[in-house]
């Protein structure tokens, strides 16, 4: 019997490989995704909320960009691990993206989901279609449930409306 968190998840785990119509994601880069974010969640520098963020974002020629997330005393210069890897890839000419893999957890506890910030989601929404964009929320490389963008910010303006 399948779980709430499952049968909310774009890709039912008793499906087949294919996850997207791109034929770029399948099980065995998430389970890589999600491995990359919990090792980029080693880096995140949280010493005053000590909730570290991993993650790790897929471009369309399967590149891998990571990140963390980066606390600061004054707390609004701070940066979360989605917008950490979408600006180190930005940054080095990228412009096209497949999917995101998000873990996170108190002390690096990863017993929850985490799913992307307000703004994280906006961030994204600026460089993807997300009719097409997957984001993977893990707490392990078996435990993940995958949601189109669309589906996390309904109802997003973008790019596209200007």
């Amino acid at each position: 019997m399948s779980t709430e968190r499952e049968q909310n998840s774009l890709i039912p785990k008793e499906k087949g490989e294919l996850l997207a119509k791109n034929e770029l994601v399948n099980r065995s880069v998430i389970q890589n995704l999600i491995r990359q974010a919990i090792q980029a969640m080693d880096n995140a520098y949280t010493p005053y909320s000590n909730f570290k963020v991993g993650s790790a974002l897929l471009t369309t020629k399967q590149k891998v960009y990571t990140g963390c997330n980066i606390e600061n005393a004054a707390f609004t210069p701070g940066n979360c691990a989605e917008r950490t890897a979408f600006f180190k890839a930005i940054s080095e000419g990228e412009r096209d993206f497949a999917a995101i893999a998000i873990v996170g957890g108190k002390n690096g506890i990863l017993s929850e989901l985490c799913p992307p910030c307000g703004v994280c989601r906006q961030v994204i929404r600026e460089f993807v279609d997300p009719r097409k964009f997957l984001v993977i929320l893990a707490t392990s490389e078996e435990d993940y449930v995958v949601y189109f963008l669309e589906e996390l910010l309904p109802l997003s303006f973008g790019p596209d409306y200007l």
